[in-house]
């Protein structure tokens, strides 16, 4: 019988970086698979998040980037115990929130089911903005941060943008008829409009004409 130990799955994982149940099996002597589960859960590993969770790698924490994921190939990995538990931390810890296409795009799976679980059970909160929901932080005092970043990051990439003097008119005739509306406001109720008027129109208009502390007045958008 093959001798089996620890030092042979170690191997074989540092060799090949990601490796699957077969190769797992093999590297034991062909060993049953609930004797190769055994095996490896005496060594510091990860599942694929993605294929059905059927490919392991060594966690190593030097091995994940400033997202806390790595892949190979197309295989992918993340530093939490769960998908779910990944989108819900990727939400908490990201400045400005995140979408849905922004978080599928980094994932590179589907991510809607893991969003709404975690709407469901409190640990993050979503809020409609520019048309699209914008996932959050449970906490409030986060949460307003993330929402003043996502603000700041649509003026910032609004101030190239040319803004016809149309959307200039309907942005500013909204605040004068609603002094207290923030940022959010505006987006929200101007993105109703036919044609609608994007976030990044409301906040180019916000950036000429210094509009910032609106939002202020109402604790923030």
């Amino acid at each position: 019988m093959t001798h089996r130990s620890k030092d042979a799955l170690l191997d074989l994982m540092t060799a090949k970086t990601v490796v699957d149940l077969g190769e797992v099996r093999e590297a034991l002597g062909n060993a049953s698979r609930a004797t190769a589960f055994r095996w490896l859960a005496q060594i510091p590993h990860i599942s694929s998040y993605n294929h059905n969770g059927r490919f392991y790698a060594l966690d190593l924490p030097d091995r994940f980037d400033r997202f806390g994921l790595f892949h190979h190939g197309d295989v992918r990995f993340c530093r939490d115990a769960t998908l779910a538990a990944a989108v819900v931390r990727l939400v908490q810890e990201t400045e400005a929130g995140q979408t849905q296409r922004e978080l599928q795009d980094l994932l590179r799976v589907r991510v809607q089911p893991f969003l709404l679980a975690g709407v469901r059970r409190g640990a993050i909160s979503r809020q409609l903005f520019d048309r699209l929901f914008l996932y959050l932080h449970a906490d409030g005092e986060v949460q307003q941060a993330q929402l003043t970043r996502r603000q700041a990051l649509i003026a910032s990439a609004a101030q190239q943008l040319e803004v016809p003097d149309a959307v200039v008119i309907e942005v500013l005739l909204l605040l004068l008829h609603q002094p207290g509306a923030a940022f959010a406001d505006v987006v929200r109720r101007l993105g109703r409009r036919s044609p609608p008027i994007s976030s990044a129109q409301v906040g180019a208009v916000f950036s000429r004409y210094d509009l910032d502390h609106i939002g202020a007045k109402k604790g923030g958008p």
